[in-house]
């Protein structure tokens, strides 16, 4: 599909890499014109040209998610050059692994503040367009972490049990005005964040971890039902992971080696 005007458009964060990046690529497919949002731009060229390859348009934009007016210029750009906002795909995230007793509170902010205040500024900003509108599609990238709790990523679940809170009562409240939320809830997802981290890699040994190309096909699957029709909630686990990653995926890659 060739991109045009009359095309879906839309922002994603966190486009660079993993969830954000295959989301991207699937919903070029569809003709989708974007701002793709990251921290960085740099080597972004590449995925920008697989978008406009696949039909789609993208346009990067180096944006913080953590400061409120570096998410509003976001939104603004993306209503200057598309003249409307029809998708957020709000994959901005970062993970931390430490304990309670002796973490550092800086990093807890940084999670915080990028998880949970992040994806709500985002939604902040493009969410008076959509009323504008009385249409548009958020969809918030939760996690598995956000319906379970396990050792060792106590503030990486608080701030994913937040974004599922808030999504749900997001829903209820733009259900009225014609705007769908989706909360899409990975398991164990083979992306570089969890790939070049030492005390996550293991994971990806134990067993078939989820593709980022998953959870965007997902994506692009509750993107594409009609306009009375809200897909909810997109669960998704890979079909080895355990309910404690850490203690039963571990002891899962000792029984297979």
């Amino acid at each position: 599909m060739r991109s045009s005007s009359s095309n879906p458009a839309g922002i994603i964060t966190g486009a660079a890499t993993g969830i954000g990046a295959a989301a991207a690529l699937a919903l070029a497919r569809l003709g989708a014109r974007m701002i793709l949002a990251a921290i960085g731009t740099e080597g972004i060229d590449p995925l920008v040209r697989s978008i406009e390859k696949h039909g789609g348009q993208a346009i990067p934009f180096a944006c913080d998610v953590r400061d409120p007016s570096q998410v509003e210029a976001l939104s603004e750009l993306a209503l200057t050059s598309f003249g409307r906002i029809d998708f957020l795909v709000a994959s901005a995230g970062i993970a931390l692994q430490d304990r309670v007793d002796s973490g550092d509170v800086t990093l807890w902010r940084d999670v915080v503040e990028t998880n949970l205040l992040g994806l709500a500024y985002s939604v902040r900003f493009v969410l008076p367009q959509m009323y504008r509108q009385q249409s548009g599609h958020i969809f918030l990238i939760a996690s598995q972490s956000g319906r379970q709790a396990y050792q060792g990523e106590a503030i990486y679940i608080a701030s994913k049990w937040g974004v599922v809170g808030f999504g749900h009562a997001l829903r209820m409240e733009a259900q009225s005005s014609g705007v769908k939320v989706t909360i899409v809830e990975p398991g164990l997802v083979d992306t570089p964040l969890t790939r070049d981290n030492p005390k996550v890699r293991p994971l990806l040994d134990a067993f078939t971890p989820l593709q980022a190309e998953d959870v965007a096909a997902a994506i692009a699957y509750a993107f594409s039902q009609p306009p009375h029709v809200n897909v909810n909630e997109l669960a998704l686990r890979p079909l080895g992971q355990g309910e404690d990653p850490f203690r039963d995926s571990v002891r899962g890659s000792r029984r297979t080696r």
